[in-house]
């Protein structure tokens, strides 16, 4: 992957993160316990993906 390449993937990988913590509170304020476990998974997932998204950027 090229530099803006990764540039844009990051960037959208961010976007998807703040919706994902939007519908985190959303689902906080529902009581729905069980999606809130999978959401926050999908963040931890997202965070890793970045983490890593981040270094072979730096590497550039």
């Amino acid at each position: 992957m090229d530099r803006q390449q990764l540039e844009r993937e990051i960037a959208e990988l961010k976007s998807d993160y703040i919706r994902q913590q939007g519908d985190i509170e959303k689902l906080e304020s529902t009581g729905h316990g069980k999606m809130i476990e999978k959401a926050e998974a999908r963040l931890d997932a997202m965070e890793q993906r970045l983490k890593e998204l981040n270094r072979q950027l730096a590497e550039l």
